[in-house]
């Protein structure tokens, strides 16, 4: 096996959905920060590494990183409304999510102070119910994609909170244009995917939440921000 088509430890280089097997190729890349463009990076990791029906999906956080959208820690200064709430979100080992001040400070910036109180009330109606992702469900995808540091979060966004990447659905077009393959900009941890933007109509017909549901891209310093989809 080569190494561009080594899995990630621990997970999978194959998955089955629907009865057909498909390939998911992790590309290991620099630490991308806002310094660099994505068109360049998708030039330098990517294109020699693709074959014709290949898609290419990347990081919401890369992106993100991209467009100045990772704020360091000691820049937040959260009110104490995001403190407050901060304390009734469930912790999991899975991620931070808006857990801290500094997150759900940068949720009440991102969706608006009536959004996020009505989202933590939708919140408290679920849990009498036994229902989970309320929140989460009426806060929107920008609330769902603010990235706390964790454990295994490489340096220096151990000490940053990342933002969702502005306008993914735009980003998706423009980068597949450019390298003629498909492209997806996607959410995925331990938990599952959420895929934030298709570059086609033709792409949204894919399965790729179940294809990337195990997340192949890790979840620590694995380095690999994006990856190939290959039918195998």
């Amino acid at each position: 096996m080569s190494e561009a088509m080594q899995s990630n430890p621990g997970k999978e280089l194959v998955r089955a959905v629907n009865g057909v097997d498909w390939l998911r190729i992790p590309i290991k890349t620099c630490l991308i920060t806002n310094e660099h463009d994505m068109k360049n990076i998708v030039d330098e990791y990517a294109r020699e590494q693709m074959q014709e029906g290949d898609i290419l999906f990347i990081s919401e956080k890369a992106v993100a990183c991209t467009q100045n959208r990772a704020i360091p820690m000691e820049d937040i200064k959260p009110r104490k409304l995001a403190v407050t709430l901060s304390k009734y979100v469930t912790k999991t080992p899975h991620g931070i999510g808006l857990g801290i001040p500094e997150t759900m400070e940068m949720a009440l910036r991102e969706c608006g102070v009536l959004r996020i109180l009505f989202a933590a009330f939708c919140s408290v109606i679920g849990k009498i119910f036994k229902q989970k992702g309320w929140f989460y469900m009426v806060a929107g995808p920008k609330a769902r994609g603010i990235d706390g540091p964790t454990h295994g979060t490489i340096p220096p966004y151990d000490h940053y909170v990342v933002l969702a990447p502005a306008a993914p659905g735009k980003v998706a077009k423009e980068l597949a244009a450019h390298l003629g393959h498909e492209v997806a900009i996607v959410d995925i941890n331990d938990l599952g995917a959420n895929i934030l933007g298709y570059s086609s109509k033709e792409l949204e017909k894919q399965p790729l939440e179940q294809i990337l549901g195990d997340n192949p891209l890790g979840q620590g310093g694995e380095c690999t921000p994006m990856g190939i989809i290959r039918k195998a």
